[in-house]
């Protein structure tokens, strides 16, 4: 009983650290963009779009090119993702595994097990929805970027309105990458769970950590600097 105490502590701990970091860096992307990876990636995707559309003619190749390496990446995490699914699946259903070659210190009920591994499968299974989001998105950008705005209308806020809805429409393409990729990151303390509580919570900690040093940027960027930006590149 005592062992079953530590999932029911730890585990929550750590899903609970995951979670708060998580929505402290969505109030950093929402108030703060500018000193976030993501929020300066998503202007320079704005001024990446801008650029292309400007002269189609010499651009449309380079453009197409980029997102279809977008929709190669993403394609191959959407493969890899249904195919652990998979692979998770049929470890549940089939029961060949045996619990007594797992160094487990913790729940090592039937119940605890399935939980674990639903977990996963899961956790996989969003990972494969966001990817083919992206897949989506970028699919529909391919198409978008080579619209030649400047000679459908001579009106310049149509024309920014235009350029403006491809540049979010390549943004969510790679929101959703990066969400997809965050499951991915996410499986790997559930991954550990299998072991016990203690290597989960613990490789909650070090992924923390990490995400941290990986998220935000610590160069120089006012919001004044920010607010220029996105006027140029919308």
């Amino acid at each position: 009983m005592e062992e079953k105490v530590l999932d029911y502590v730890l585990v929550p701990a750590g899903l609970a650290l995951m979670m708060a970091y998580h929505f402290w860096l969505l109030h950093r992307v929402m108030k703060h963009p500018n000193k976030t990876v993501i929020g300066i990636n998503a202007v320079n995707r704005r001024f990446w779009v801008r650029a292309m559309m400007e002269d189609v003619s010499k651009n449309g190749v380079l453009a197409v090119q980029t997102l279809r390496n977008n929709i190669m990446a993403s394609t191959l995490l959407a493969s890899t993702a249904i195919m652990l699914s998979s692979l998770i699946a049929l470890l549940m259903t089939s029961g060949s595994w045996d619990k007594s070659t797992f160094l487990v210190f913790g729940d090592r009920s039937e119940l605890g097990f399935s939980i674990k591994f639903f977990s996963i499968l899961v956790c996989f299974l969003v990972a494969f929805f966001f990817n083919v989001q992206s897949i989506r998105y970028y699919s529909h950008a391919s198409i978008l970027i080579n619209v030649p705005f400047r000679k459908m209308s001579s009106d310049e806020h149509y024309q920014n309105l235009t350029a403006e809805y491809v540049a979010r429409t390549v943004n969510r393409g790679s929101y959703f990458w990066s969400l997809g990729l965050r499951a991915f990151y996410f499986s790997f303390p559930l991954f550990l769970w299998i072991f016990g509580p203690i290597p989960m919570l613990l490789s909650c900690f070090v992924l923390v950590f990490m995400l941290y040093f990986l998220d935000v940027t610590f160069e120089a960027v006012s919001d004044k600097d920010h607010l220029k930006d996105e006027e140029l590149g919308s």
